[in-house]
């Protein structure tokens, strides 16, 4: 192996987008997509880290698109709940994927659904990746009006993972939207406060707020490059870093 892949740390949550499992901006799950985040999973585990993913749903439904024209048929809490459905659907294709290359995985949500997956127990889920085993983690954290990026945190937090590590098409924080601004400048360090200050799109500020309560480090980065989750793990200047 790589040396210069050395792992840095330890025990690491990966927040992936809905997107990142889907066709670009068409709605739906890409096996091609999944596969590539399954095959990048695949490589971290078997250097020996400790892998917990929190995955979203927006490209299958996004609980805000219900209630953007205010309350209507289907109520604000009610479409957030079918937005964490979602990502349990997301859950079940890379899981699928993940094991169709040998890798041992459990999919856990915070609502319970034995069926088809563990109830979210904090303490299984630190045992499942003692024994190198890829924890999905889905369903948000089974209430509503909270994003996905706030759950990352949490069970970043819980699960005493050494650094959060959010996937994104871009290849870090930018001083503004690099898609729409060509002017925008990348980032390379960020604290905390300079985050809430600028009030930059990293993460939801409730995100925020629970890691620097928490002190721990954000990485923001493009997943979209092959190896690129591997390169975020061993610690090489890639993205975006957030920390005190």
């Amino acid at each position: 192996m790589d040396d210069s892949l050395a792992p840095k740390y330890r025990r690491v949550l990966l927040k992936l987008s809905g997107e990142s499992l889907g066709h670009g901006s068409k709605s739906g799950i890409s096996v091609d997509e999944t596969l590539n985040v399954a095959r990048q999973a695949k490589r971290v585990v078997d250097r020996g880290v400790q892998l917990a993913i929190v995955v979203g749903g927006g490209n299958l439904l996004r609980g805000t698109q219900f209630s953007a024209g205010g309350e209507g048929v289907i109520k604000e809490s009610t479409a957030h709940y079918m937005g964490m459905l979602a990502t349990v659907m997301n859950g079940l294709a890379l899981q699928d994927a993940l094991e169709s290359l040998n890798c041992q995985t459990r999919l856990t949500t915070a609502s319970r659904m034995e069926a088809i997956a563990e109830p979210y127990i904090r303490r299984r889920c630190i045992r499942h990746l003692e024994k190198n085993r890829i924890v999905i983690l889905a369903g948000g954290t089974g209430n509503p009006f909270v994003t996905t990026d706030t759950a990352a945190a949490l069970r970043s937090r819980e699960l005493g993972c050494d650094i959060l590590l959010k996937a994104t098409r871009v290849d870090g924080v930018y001083s503004a939207d690099p898609e729409i601004n060509p002017h925008a400048v990348r980032y390379e360090k960020l604290n905390y406060d300079q985050v809430f200050r600028d009030n930059l799109r990293v993460m939801d500020m409730s995100a925020i707020d629970m890691c620097r309560e928490g002190k721990l480090p954000i990485l923001v980065f493009n997943f979209k490059r092959d190896g690129n989750i591997e390169r975020a793990i061993a610690g090489q200047p890639i993205g975006t870093f957030v920390s005190e």
